[in-house]
C-alpha cells in the first residue's frame, strides 16, 4: 500500500504572491498562508495561528497570481514536500505545501462581508503586534437560551 500525503487547508495569505519562472520557463508562484485555530485555555477562548509556505506551479500559478494578495481567503488542496540542502556545512530542510488545486474564497481586506465571494465573517483579517496577518475572527454565536457559545457549539451538551 502506498503512503498518503494529502493536505487540505483554508487560510489567508500573509503576503502577496510572488511569481517567478524557472530556467526552462515554467511558472512557480510562492506565497504563505495563516490558518487560524481557536482553542479553549481555561475559561477563555484563544486564537492561535499557524503559518505555511505554499508553492503553485504552472499555468494555474500564472493565472491566479494577480488575485493572491495579502489577506485573501483561499482554500488549497495539495501535498507536503521536503526540500533539503546544505548551507555553511549544515544540513537544512524546509517543508512546504505544493498546491495541486487552489480555490479563491471570500473577499480580501476591506471587502464587504457577503459581497464578491463566499460567506465572510466578522470585520476581516487582523494583525498581531509583529504585523502578522491572522484569519478573520468569527463573532460568538448565541444559543437559543441566550448563553454565549463559540463556533456554533455550546459548552453544556445534553448527552
Amino acid at each position: 500500500m502506498a503512503d498518503l500525503n494529502h493536505v487540505v487547508l483554508i487560510g489567508r495569505l500573509t503576503r502577496d504572491a510572488e511569481l517567478k519562472y524557472t530556467t526552462n520557463g515554467q511558472a512557480v508562484c510562492k506565497f504563505s498562508i495563516a490558518v487560524n485555530r481557536r482553542r479553549k485555555n481555561g475559561d477563555q477562548w484563544v486564537d492561535e495561528a499557524n503559518f505555511f509556505d505554499v508553492v503553485l506551479w504552472g499555468r494555474q500559478g500564472e493565472s491566479l497570481n494577480q488575485y493572491l494578495v495579502r489577506g485573501k481567503l483561499i482554500g488549497i488542496d495539495g501535498e507536503l514536500r521536503q526540500d533539503r540542502w546544505e548551507q555553511d556545512g549544515q544540513n537544512r530542510s524546509k517543508v512546504e505545501i505544493v498546491a495541486n488545486n487552489l480555490q479563491l474564497l471570500g473577499g480580501g481586506p476591506g471587502s464587504v462581508p457577503g459581497v464578491g465571494g463566499s460567506g465572510s465573517y466578522g470585520p476581516g483579517p487582523y494583525q498581531d503586534h509583529k504585523g502578522e496577518v491572522f484569519p478573520e475572527r468569527r463573532p460568538p454565536v448565541r444559543d437559543p437560551q441566550g448563553g454565549a457559545s463559540h463556533d456554533g457549539f455550546t459548552d453544556d451538551i445534553p448527552f
